[in-house]
């Protein structure tokens, strides 16, 4: 026998689903839900990629001082002044930004990079959508990206991670003003150039290496509209002058605030003369090729799909969309290799600048080899080439810190947390070689404006401009309540720094704890 209470509920429930599924059908249909679609699964995706970050206080040791630089700019202290370095001041500006809005902890830190890693993604997506590349392979492109930028040292908030974005939105305006003049015979607009100009403005004051791409950037948006007469040679000029202005403007208005402070001179060696002395000291040449061959092999699978990105273009010319699109690409992925080897260094996290226009190309090449091994299935090919390769770009770097466990100690914070029982807040201790990021973790002060270990006491020290070893005698004759040293790396600094370190702790320190770090023993070691 039939429940008439039960029946009586069928057209009830069935009318509440049909208005629910009409409501998501709107919602859907809606220009906002449909316009942020995209940028939150990707910001979804990001978050979900660089998940271990979140519980990894130090991935970089650079890192760590920009979030020092921050720390004390919103003190009042600026960066050269209050702690120094040999970058421009944008990545602690970002850093003091995402400390403000979001809060003062490392996973600030992480949420900025991951925002700025998702942002990329989003702008690859939208380059291979301008050139008329299918959907599939903008989403794969902005996948690609997300999954190898936690690899090369990319999983940390550095610079080559904050810059992405601003160059990627360059790059892009750049391209669209191509295919606008190509396809419409269209003149470039101001207004693109306005903002190519602020995006590699701001690029350039977190790392001047950015230039090959500012200029790539303004070639795009000219260069094709002159070829095809949109655009006079009077005008290009005056487009040339209006940029150069508009990228100098940012690090001038820096230099103006630092001059109203009366530190100019700070500004003025920190930003542009150390990084000429950094830039002096190149590597030998069998360090850069081995360097270089290192990354090769971490970007093994997306460079192998990449190389089949130009496979039928000869026959469909230049103009055709997939021409351009591997063509501008192929431009982008130079002169990011130009700005990797412009310090001279070669450094894994430099290569992440590779990243972006190289996700485009693997892309478009797992389209082409899709298609020409299973026409009938070539999605379905498709997708599972992308999805191995961004797997297997995600898993190197993730699955060993899987490995050691969501809960494994972490050093650095373990480290912090001992220095915070034996110290006042705010009071100075001396970081002899160990991570800045222990500084702003412990709520220690600095002893000196050089908290940078690499530019103390190890081996960049001439790029300070001041006498290193004097300023670490300085230092030591001040008698930090604490000195923390890290025996893994013991060697790497300076003899005399070593001896006169290693006296002191002799004389006037007592060591109160070791933390086990991956290849030694960190000791902190307080005052007698």
């Amino acid at each position: 026998m039939t429940n008439p209470a039960s029946s009586a509920a069928l057209p009830l429930a069935h009318g509440l689903r049909t208005r629910l599924l009409g409501l998501g059908a709107a919602v859907a249909a809606h220009p906002l839900a449909q316009a942020l679609a995209i940028p939150l699964l990707l910001l979804a995706l990001t978050l979900a990629a660089r998940v271990m970050s979140f519980r990894t206080s130090v991935i970089d040791t650079d890192e760590g001082l920009y979030l020092l630089q921050a720390r004390e700019w919103l003190r009042g202290g600026w960066p050269y002044v209050a702690v120094w370095d040999m970058h421009p001041v944008g990545a602690p500006a970002l850093f003091a930004v995402a400390l403000t809005l979001f809060g003062k902890s490392i996973m600030t830190i992480r949420l900025l990079g991951a925002l700025c890693v998702a942002a990329t993604a989003f702008l690859a997506y939208r380059t291979v959508r301008v050139l008329h590349g299918p959907r599939l392979v903008g989403l794969a492109a902005a996948v690609l990206y997300i999954a190898t930028s936690v690899i090369l040292g990319g999983l940390a908030s550095n610079t080559e991670i904050l810059f992405a974005p601003f160059v990627s939105g360059a790059l892009f305006l750049g391209i669209r003003a191509t295919v606008r003049a190509i396809e419409s015979n269209a003149a470039p607009r101001w207004a693109d150039l306005l903002g190519m100009g602020a995006l590699i403005g701001f690029a350039l004051t977190i790392k001047p290496v950015v230039m090959p791409l500012g200029c790539l950037s303004f070639l795009m948006l000219v260069a094709p509209a002159w070829r095809v007469g949109a655009l006079p040679l009077r005008r290009v000029l005056a487009m040339a002058s209006a940029y150069a202005a508009l990228c100098a403007l940012p690090t001038v208005l820096f230099g103006v605030a630092y001059a109203a402070r009366g530190e100019f001179s700070a500004f003025l060696y920190g930003s542009f003369l150390a990084p000429l002395a950094y830039a002096g000291a190149a590597l030998e040449t069998a360090d850069v090729w081995n360097r270089i061959r290192d990354a090769g092999l971490d970007l093994l699978w997306p460079l192998l799909l990449a190389c089949a990105a130009p496979l039928g273009l000869r026959r469909q010319g230049w103009r055709h969309p997939a021409a351009l699109l591997v063509g501008l690409s192929l431009l982008w992925l130079a002169a990011a290799a130009l700005a990797v080897a412009g310090p001279g260094m070669y450094f894994n996290h430099y290569f992440v600048i590779l990243l972006a226009p190289l996700a485009i190309l693997a892309a478009m090449g797992a389209w082409k080899l899709a298609w020409l091994l299973r026409p009938g299935l070539a999605k379905p090919v498709f997708l599972g080439l992308v999805g191995a390769v961004a797997l297997h770009a995600w898993a190197t770097d993730t699955l060993p810190r899987l490995e050691r466990g969501w809960d494994s100690p972490d050093p650095p914070r373990q480290v912090a947390e001992i220095i915070r029982q034996q110290i006042r807040r705010g009071e100075p201790i001396f970081i002899a070689n160990y991570h800045p990021a222990v500084y702003v973790m412990s709520g220690a002060g600095v002893p000196s404006r050089f908290a940078f270990p690499g530019h103390l006491t190890c081996a960049f020290d001439k790029v300070t401009g001041v006498d290193a070893d004097a300023e670490v005698n300085r230092i030591l004759a001040g008698r930090p309540r604490i000195i923390v040293v890290d025996r893994s790396v013991w060697r790497s600094m300076r003899r005399r720094v070593r001896a006169n370190i290693a006296t002191t702790l002799r004389r006037s320190y007592v060591r109160v704890a070791e933390v086990q770090e991956v290849g030694g023993m960190v000791e902190i070691w307080r005052r007698l």
